[in-house]
């Protein structure tokens, strides 16, 4: 999921990269600058950036609901497969890269047939309907044979090329992601403990998958994380990707929104974050939204 076809690659390099430069971001609006408005939060209520990127509430009541009210609503299936989706993924590329690391370079093709069996405990699933059970079962598994393919691809690209790599080099080279990134957001008035879904490292990009429609707010968490990474490191992430993936009748189809991570979504994020800290902060309840989606864990509760 997280790997550029060359084409993709080709678009990102040719043509996004030569725009970001040409357009640079403004200072202010840059991670670094978090000292200073308006980035510098003015709320001391410390949030996740799914918190704030999560726009599915057009009021943001979900997030007064939990973090004031204490509803603790429970996750609908869609929220449950969603994250052991991303766990999948991202769990068949840590496994790749330690089997690099952990394998003699000779060996190392053999040794990622290992991969082709997906990791997914019983008690992951075992509260959902059998039914449903099913089919998160055959998506896990659709998911691990397609990532398989493509990890070893690149790993036997590489091995081809570099006949004398070594395991790091081999991992650097054919395996270029950092995955469930640990980032501190504090210098942002975030959470401490976020997680970013991937940072691509040849082309600096941060990316985030999705297992559901395409929404224009999803663009938001990639503008975050990137602020956070600036914020951290003092070093321009320009480029964001949110990658849409489906899987049905065992074949994983995708589609990648690659896009800008230029002022208007910086800023378009900042106020995002200013505005539900302040709900949170002054006990705003801002009603309910006039588009309540029937998914939404805390329906039953704006209904009452």
């Amino acid at each position: 999921m997280y790997f550029l076809s060359d084409e993709e690659r080709r678009y990102v390099l040719r043509k996004l990269l030569p725009e970001s430069r040409r357009g640079d971001v403004h200072s202010e609006l840059r991670g670094w600058s978090w000292r200073d408005p308006p980035l510098s939060p003015v709320y001391d209520v410390p949030l996740g950036v799914s918190e704030i990127a999560g726009r599915y509430c057009g009021t943001a009541r979900d997030v007064y609901l939990r973090r004031v009210v204490g509803v603790k609503a429970p996750p609908n299936v869609a929220m449950v497969e969603g994250r052991l989706l991303h766990r999948a993924v991202a769990g068949q590329l840590l496994r790749a890269i330690q089997t690099v690391y952990t394998h003699p370079v000779g060996s190392v093709l053999q040794a990622l047939e290992g991969l082709r069996t997906p990791c997914l405990d019983d008690e992951d699933v075992a509260t959902l309907p059998e039914q449903v059970r099913c089919q998160i079962r055959g998506k896990v598994e659709a998911l691990a044979e397609f990532e398989y393919h493509r990890i070893v691809t690149r790993v036997a690209d590489v091995l081809a090329r570099q006949p004398r790599v070594g395991q790091g080099g081999l991992a650097a080279l054919a395996l270029p992601v950092m995955v469930e990134l640990p980032l501190d957001g504090r210098f942002l008035g975030l959470s401490s403990h976020l997680s970013a879904d991937a940072v691509s490292l040849f082309e600096p990009m941060v990316v985030d998958l999705k297992f559901g429609p395409r929404r224009d707010f999803h663009r938001l968490a990639t503008a975050g994380y990137a602020l956070v990474l600036e914020s951290l490191h003092e070093c321009p992430i320009n480029l964001g990707c949110v990658t849409y993936v489906c899987v049905e009748g065992g074949r994983v189809s995708m589609e990648r929104d690659f896009h800008l991570i230029d002022d208007e979504v910086r800023q378009w994020f900042v106020e995002a974050r200013d505005e539900t800290m302040r709900l949170v902060s002054e006990d705003i309840d801002p009603g309910t939204s006039s588009e309540c989606h029937e998914g939404c864990p805390y329906l039953d509760h704006c209904r009452r």
